[in-house]
């Protein structure tokens, strides 16, 4: 959770004044248990999300965003939860996972990635991107980086942040409420 790239968007959505909470998945920092494969952080992040809505019960809209592994599992979350208004995956790694899960994707997102993330090849998520866009209604908005990195610098985590800013604004409806994941 003390990620540049998970804490900058968790400063962000607070700063666009949604309620935000940002966690470790099980086994990291302090928190307790192991990794578990995506499994039990789904759980983890489902729980975190439970909790959210439980001291935010007016909210009209509820938002996942994720980097890289916290990516694949808010993914695995929007799939779990009818609520969800929109998504933020930055650095999805769908050359290591399978995204299939996501037919039908239940609504529309931004997609982020860096054009030389050397742990997930660019061309892997732009063909999740294109396949999720032929879904009747989706429509994912996706956004590369030019030189960029699988771990973003503070100055491209900047430009990630603006990026978002731009399209959770231009999405914009109702009340406010994200969950960003690690």
């Amino acid at each position: 959770m003390n990620n540049r790239v998970v804490y900058t968007l968790f400063q962000r959505f607070q700063a666009l004044g949604f309620s935000t909470l940002r966690f470790n998945f099980r086994g990291v920092g302090k928190s307790q248990g192991r990794y578990d494969g995506g499994i039990g952080e789904i759980s983890d992040a489902c729980a975190a999300l439970d909790f959210l809505q439980a001291v935010n019960p007016g909210a009209s809209s509820l938002w996942v965003a994720g980097y890289s592994f916290g990516a694949y599992v808010g993914m695995q979350v929007l799939m779990r939860r009818p609520e969800m208004g929109g998504f933020v995956s930055i650095a999805a790694p769908a050359s290591h996972y399978d995204f299939g899960f996501l037919a039908p994707c239940p609504c529309n997102g931004l997609i982020l990635h860096g054009e030389a993330d050397e742990l997930v090849p660019e061309p892997s998520v732009r063909k999740l991107v294109e396949k999720l866009n032929t879904q009747k209604g989706i429509t994912i908005d996706y956004r590369t980086m030019p030189a960029a990195s699988h771990v973003f610098t503070p100055e491209e985590t900047d430009r990630v942040a603006d990026a978002v800013e731009d399209h959770v604004l231009t999405r914009l409806n109702g009340s406010r409420m994200a969950l960003a994941a690690d």
